[in-house]
């Protein structure tokens, strides 16, 4: 989403060169704090100023997101009941939800066997330790039903001998409870439009607090890729350089071969697709959360033409069960390259079996963690060491950039997809129309 420019502002420079101007800011920023002495009062200072900065920035983007998801599900909810392919509508997101994912794990799969990335790391097996958070079957159930209607919940973790706790939220709880809220209202009837209309005004407003917010990215952006440059760097890809390749490879056959090939099988323009969606990418891309660029992810779908009744459910729905980089491509070459470290054979049941966990396993893992989640259940259904997920540890947060990038590209790709298919979107409605009104001409 793009904010507008005052007429006093046309002398600025572009909203997205301005957000370029600010990764490249970043970069250098982050390289030249990078170059400086770790322990010297100007590193920690700027180190201190980019991390504050980085985490206020998403930490806003992530306080907007469950009153926005609640107020627009509950309020399209109630707009969806108009339309005669309600049911026809959520059951093709879903299918296609699982479409793409297929696609990427194969890739995935392709790739891991052809670059082998297990056969040329350059770790030792003792840097292997078992994560702290497992992947289960039962998530998926747990995570559905919510601790409480807001979906918040507290977490504690342990830093320098101090506990911290933190409130975090669990979107597909809040999903499931706005679901319920307004399929009450629907049912209720008349009595219930005074609410539903404050459900939709109340949108409103917090989508101008976006806008006010989203308004800020340029700033950061810089703030961001500095952070990420101080505190990561690019000093463990060498150790685990095939692996890296391999994943980033997957990343950008499906992002820039997979999606546009689909688009174009739509008769959908792959160009304008990434013109307009390009920030909320970006922004997941430098964020690292899914979750928290969701609010410019319905932005953009929207943008496409993408009904709002239909984008305010599916986008929330893909945020927390679609995730082609985290919970296809990663784990699958991941799985691979733990069975290659470790001398373990895979065979074609094997290969089956981490794609159905990679259809399924998304869901499976909605509300918890990181990616890290997703691949130990790929390794233990597959029974192989789970002490491998700690060999990639080091270099997590370098691929999780593009993982979320591609999960954020997939959480448009798909609804304007089914919309299309379904003649929803702005340019399917006009043709629809016009088709109408020829018949009738001639008639």
């Amino acid at each position: 989403m793009t904010p507008k420019t005052s007429p006093r502002r046309g002398h600025l420079p572009s909203f997205g060169t301005q957000v370029i101007l600010g990764m490249l800011l970043g970069l250098v920023a982050g390289l030249v704090v990078k170059g400086l002495d770790p322990t010297g009062a100007v590193t920690t200072a700027a180190t201190a100023t980019f991390h504050t900065v980085a985490q206020v920035f998403v930490q806003l983007l992530r306080t907007l997101v469950p009153p926005l998801v609640f107020t627009a599900i509950v309020a399209s909810v109630a707009a969806i009941r108009g339309l005669d392919n309600a049911v026809r509508l959520v059951a093709h997101t879903l299918v296609w939800f699982a479409i793409t994912a297929l696609i990427a794990v194969v890739v995935g799969i392709a790739l891991g066997l052809m670059i082998q990335p297990g056969l040329h790391a350059g770790v030792a097996a003792e840097a292997a330790q078992a994560p702290g958070a497992v992947g289960g079957w039962l998530d998926f159930l747990k995570g559905l039903v919510p601790a409480n209607y807001l979906g918040i919940g507290a977490v504690t973790k342990i830093a320098d001998g101090a506990a911290i706790t933190s409130v975090s939220f669990n979107v597909l709880q809040i999903i499931v409870a706005a679901v319920a809220v307004g399929a009450a209202a629907v049912k209720v009837g008349t009595k219930a439009e005074p609410f539903l209309v404050f459900m939709t005004s109340a949108n409103q407003v917090l989508r101008q607090l976006l806008r006010w917010l989203i308004a800020l990215t340029p700033v950061g952006s810089a703030a961001l890729i500095a952070d990420a440059v101080v505190n990561y760097g690019w000093d463990a890809l060498s150790a685990l350089g095939a692996f890296a390749g391999a994943v980033y490879l997957g990343l950008g056959l499906v992002l820039l071969g997979v999606y546009p090939a689909l688009l174009l099988i739509h008769r959908l323009d792959p160009f304008r697709f990434f013109a307009v969606a390009w920030p909320a990418i970006q922004l997941g891309f430098l964020s690292r959360s899914s979750v928290g660029t969701m609010p410019v992810t319905e932005e953009v779908t929207e943008r496409l033409g993408v009904p709002h009744s239909y984008a305010a459910f599916a986008v929330p729905l893909g945020s927390t069960t679609k995730m082609d980089g985290c919970a296809a491509i990663y784990p699958a070459i991941s799985a691979i390259f733990v069975a290659q470290f470790y001398g373990v054979t895979l065979h074609p049941s094997d290969y089956a079996l981490i794609a159905i966990v990679s259809v399924l396993g998304s869901a499976a893992t909605a509300g918890l963690t990181g990616a890290v989640v997703m691949l130990t259940l790929t390794l233990s259904t597959l029974g192989l060491p789970l002490e491998g997920a700690g060999l990639l540890l080091a270099i997590d947060p370098i691929l999780d950039m593009g993982r979320t990038a591609v999960n954020v590209a997939g959480q448009v790709l798909v609804p304007l997809i089914v919309a299309k298919r379904l003649g929803l979107t702005e340019a399917s409605r006009s043709l629809v129309a016009s088709n109408k009104q020829i018949n009738e001409h001639i008639r």
